[in-house]
């Protein structure tokens, strides 16, 4: 279990803003965070503990997978990678720039 000892302001990668993402916070208190393949549901809650100074209640955590597209008539292919929601209490708040 290696993902274990990832050093927790290594594990979030950027926050992902979205227009669904920027809905979710609004609304919801949900938001999202691009983060390495390697990380962990506990490891996120940590780092997000860390750098925000706010606990989460609860993190889920989606694969997207990598896409070939075919853009300007050059084939491509387009990055997956993993990103977490964090769920937060409704009074706490994380501000983003």
């Amino acid at each position: 279990m290696a993902s274990l000892n990832l050093k927790p302001n290594n594990v979030l990668l950027r926050p992902r803003i979205t227009e669904k993402a920027a809905l979710g916070a609004d609304k919801s208190n949900v938001y999202v965070f691009e983060v390495m393949p390697s990380a962990t549901k506990k490891s996120i809650s940590a780092s997000v503990h860390e750098v925000y100074g706010v606990r989460p209640v609860k993190v889920r955590v989606a694969v997207m997978p990598s896409k070939q597209v075919f853009v300007r008539g050059k084939k491509g292919i387009k990055s997956g990678g993993k990103k977490a929601y964090v769920y937060l209490k409704k009074g706490d708040k994380i501000e983003l720039v």
